[in-house]
């Protein structure tokens, strides 16, 4: 049975009873189908699918009920962002009632399959991907009405279908990652890894396809606000196919990093490599986002005299394998700036010798060969000390 195309359905089945002779059952026919498309659409802005604009302005199933940008890339407001309606894919599950107490045996659940299409009864074959659920109510609603008296139904979603989404930019793992439905950017982020010391997290954008034939439509949330302020309209939900890119910034703002480090966006710990001229070197654990002052304090401090407080070189990997070297003083302060960076994962602090421990470690190189061969020489006298002592006995 061929696959019952949604898109020029409703159109032509209205065109198709205007079109015929018989007045008083044609235009009851015509008059019962536009009632039931406005019940549906009633219904769905009842149950906040749609608002009341969209009620009034039913589109084609192609538009998704809402109006699209003119082109790929356009900027919509969060208010916009808020408006978009679900879209019905593969892997949705749905529940499909009837008024009709005669036609109920003809409802029940049903998935859409991979293709996008779903087998229904007393239909076949029917194409629901990219409808959303008051675009398919109508449709359904239309093929019906050629099978049964009463068409009024009832189509709701009770099994939504995890979705995918794509994480760039300034975060630990960025990757495409499936998500349970109803995710927001901030759990999107914490999947992948949290944000890096370079993120900006007010200027973090959100892609969402706008239609079938490939445009996209984009804005900007400001995720420093449901951190800082509480403000859970930056954190809208997330569709499938949704892409997530967090800016970079070269700015530090200490208040907004502070608390974003005690928050569960950025990773819980980091570890750091800390060697040359300190106390305790080696590899230790600390909080996200640790300054290096606080980090050299942490591994013990400087050692008294051999360490330059001055020489304190921060080496650190990027993705593209390659190394950047700077170089800071150690002072006194716990204050996030560009003289006291905080640290990355990976990290890895060398605190180099003053001049006094470099001549210690000179006269240490060359004392121990020499106590070394001094001691070889009286180990040298000894025996033969003994071996004489021996010979004349």
């Amino acid at each position: 049975m061929p696959v019952t195309d949604p898109i020029h359905g409703i159109d032509a089945d209205l065109r198709l009873i205007q079109r015929r002779k018989r007045p008083k059952s044609d235009f009851r026919a015509a008059a019962g189908l536009l009632a039931c498309v406005q019940i549906n659409a009633v219904s769905a802005a009842d149950t906040g699918l749609l608002n009341r604009q969209q009620a009034q302005q039913i589109s084609s199933p192609s538009t998704n009920g809402t109006t699209l940008p003119p082109s790929t890339g356009t900027r919509l407001s969060l208010s916009q962002v808020y408006s978009d309606l679900y879209v019905l894919g593969p892997g949705d599950g749905l529940q499909l009632s009837f008024l009709d107490p005669a036609a109920r045996d003809v409802g029940g659940s049903f998935t859409i399959l991979p293709d996008g299409t779903s087998s229904l009864p007393l239909l076949g074959s029917v194409q629901l991907t990219g409808l959303t659920i008051g675009q398919a109510s109508r449709w359904l609603t239309s093929l019906y009405g050629k099978q049964l008296n009463r068409p009024q139904l009832y189509l709701t979603l009770i099994n939504p279908r995890p979705v995918k989404v794509s994480v760039l930019g300034e975060v630990e793992r960025p990757g495409l990652y499936p998500m349970a439905s109803f995710s927001t950017p901030i759990s999107a982020i914490q999947l992948a890894g949290g944000i890096t010391v370079n993120s900006d997290i007010r200027k973090v954008i959100l892609r969402r396809q706008a239609g079938p034939d490939g445009m996209q439509k984009q804005t900007t949330l400001d995720i420093s606000q449901v951190m800082l302020q509480g403000n859970q309209l930056q954190n809208p939900i997330l569709f499938d196919g949704d892409t997530l890119i967090v800016s970079r910034t070269t700015e530090v703002v200490p208040a907004e990093i502070r608390e974003i480090g005690f928050s569960n966006l950025a990773p819980s710990s980091i570890s750091v490599s800390i060697i040359g001229e300190v106390k305790s070197p080696g590899s230790i654990s600390l909080p996200a986002n640790t300054p290096l002052v606080e980090a050299i304090f942490r591994a013990g401090g400087p050692s008294r005299w051999r360490a330059n407080i001055n020489n304190v070189e921060l080496v650190r990997f990027n993705r593209d394998g390659r190394a950047t070297r700077q170089r800071f003083s150690y002072k006194d302060t716990s204050d996030l700036s560009l003289k006291n960076p905080p640290l990355r994962n990976g990290d890895t602090i060398i605190v180099r010798s003053s001049l006094y421990g470099k001549v210690l470690d000179a006269f240490t190189d060359l004392a121990v060969p020499l106590g070394a061969a001094s001691s070889a020489a009286n180990l040298y006298n000894t025996f033969y000390y003994f071996r004489w002592n021996n010979n004349n006995n």
